[in-house]
């Protein structure tokens, strides 16, 4: 968000901070983003005043959205790396198998992520094979899925991202860049499908609405009209 200003208001005890991105508008919006960053939408002429006002005004509405998505951002459990410890992959719990091998390669067989390395003591070790199976595995599904999706809008062409980016993300699922260039949280590989496809399609509606107002949530609902279930699920999957 390279046009932004950003502000703080008074609000109790509390500060709450904002973002505006003027834009050619006849009203102002204020959203609240997964992230719980706000975002006010305000027209070219607003005044700082006459929006902070606005803002202090909607406080309270705010204050509960963000603890409303705060409960739901993407809690990292401490992980080992040890034989023995479930791991997660498109929905289902996997058992974690360590084992000494001349190949250094991962798979998954009978319930088990089973590591075969060099060096089975090693927890350093087996944690980077295991995450680069996981980038490898996120890489491929996470393009099937988009394919899988883009037939959802009538111009699914026009909305193909220009490029996919997979990596650790502390406070999102997705996110789309104003050039269309998708990035999605490695994690998101151990989530039930459908939970993946919800992401997905989330941020393909973002090539068109930038902000999660009511146009984006009328797109949303008619191209995914079970949204909610699917983000219910996305939620309590992986809390």
């Amino acid at each position: 968000m390279t046009d932004a200003e950003h502000f703080s208001i008074a609000y109790g005890e509390m500060h709450l901070d904002y973002a505006v991105v003027r834009r050619a508008r006849k009203t102002l919006e204020i959203a609240v983003e997964p992230d719980t960053s706000v975002v006010v939408a305000a027209p070219l002429d607003s005044t700082p005043d006459a929006i902070a006002a606005k803002v202090r005004k909607r406080a309270a509405w705010i204050i509960r959205q963000q603890r409303f998505f705060a409960q739901f951002m993407p809690r990292l459990p401490a992980r080992q790396y040890v034989a023995g410890e479930t791991h997660r992959y498109l929905g289902r719990q996997y058992r974690l198998k360590v084992v000494p091998h001349v190949q250094q390669i991962v798979k998954m067989t009978r319930g088990y992520i089973v590591v075969q390395t060099h060096h089975p003591l090693s927890t350093e070790v087996t944690k980077d094979l295991v995450e680069a199976w996981y980038r490898q595995k996120a890489q491929a599904k996470f393009i099937e899925r988009i394919d899988a999706n883009l037939p959802r809008f009538p111009d699914g062409d026009a909305r193909r991202p220009k490029g996919l980016i997979v990596r650790h993300m502390k406070q999102r699922w997705g996110s789309m860049s104003p050039g269309a260039r998708l990035m999605l949280n490695r994690r998101l590989i151990e989530a039930p499908l459908d939970a993946i496809d919800y992401v997905i399609t989330h941020e393909l509606c973002h090539v068109t609405e930038a902000n999660h107002g009511r146009a984006f949530y009328d797109l949303l609902a008619k191209v995914m009209p079970d949204w909610e279930r699917r983000k219910l699920r996305l939620e309590r999957a992986m809390a």
